[in-house]
């Protein structure tokens, strides 16, 4: 039995399984993992990703921050691969109970999953700081310089933890219910090295703790499978009845 043959096993015998992913489930969905290395970075931009990507970047250059994130975060092309189908498919099965994902892409939810708790926000949410009035990522897009509310002209943030801002406590909590309750937890696509987030997988109680991801992680010595594949091809293998 290959490795792919024992994880597609231990989903049909489980039925409370939490799926815990980051950016290499999205990769496959052609969205880059900004901490890759690129070369369009060094030749384009003048600051590192996690630089522009902070909360004091974002504070003293805005017009360069939104400069990045229109480039670079705001992938709206971009539709669900194999395993964001697969997980959908899971849960309404009543098998997966849980989705913890770092992205912020909305992928999930467009290839239909309902319970999907969100660690780093949204694109897809946008607020004015001044008013809270709401808008949606197509309105940043086509917006230019520093985005402004149509209602009161304040300054529109995205809805996305940006390097030195905390996660949602409420977010938090509840990601800490769903994995040390669950029979099954599934990483895939991350290197776990962003914290706080990586360390809500150590509360797993259970004896099915899979790692899918190309390279190691901290978290291969623990794991009762690790599966350095495509997490599309792993998750193209699971039928369900």
């Amino acid at each position: 039995m290959t490795k792919i043959d024992t994880f597609a096993d231990m989903v049909r015998h489980s039925d409370n399984i939490v799926f815990f992913g980051g950016a290499g489930v999205s990769t496959e969905s052609g969205i880059p993992d900004f901490r890759s290395v690129d070369g369009l970075y060094n030749q384009k931009y003048k600051y590192p990703p996690e630089t522009i990507l902070s909360h004091t970047f974002y504070v003293e250059h805005p017009e360069e921050f939104y400069r990045f994130y229109r480039d670079k975060m705001l992938c709206l092309d971009a539709k669900p691969n194999e395993a964001h189908i697969k997980l959908a498919e899971l849960e309404r099965a009543g098998k997966l109970k849980a989705i913890i994902t770092q992205n912020i892409d909305g992928l999930h939810q467009m290839a239909g999953s309902k319970n999907v708790l969100e660690l780093h926000g949204s694109v897809h949410r946008n607020y004015c700081q001044r008013c809270h009035k709401l808008f949606d990522a197509e309105y940043i897009l086509h917006s230019t310089g520093i985005p402004t509310c149509d209602a009161c002209g304040g300054p529109i943030k995205p809805d996305v933890v940006l390097y030195e801002e905390g996660l949602d406590n409420d977010v938090i909590e509840q990601a800490l219910y769903y994995i040390s309750h669950a029979d099954m937890l599934i990483i895939g696509g991350t290197s776990l090295v962003v914290y706080p987030a990586a360390g809500l997988v150590r509360y797993y109680n259970g004896h099915k703790l899979v790692v899918i991801n190309k390279s190691s992680t901290d978290m291969d010595s623990s794991a009762d499978l690790v599966i350095n594949e495509s997490i599309g091809k792993v998750f193209s293998h699971v039928v369900l009845p």
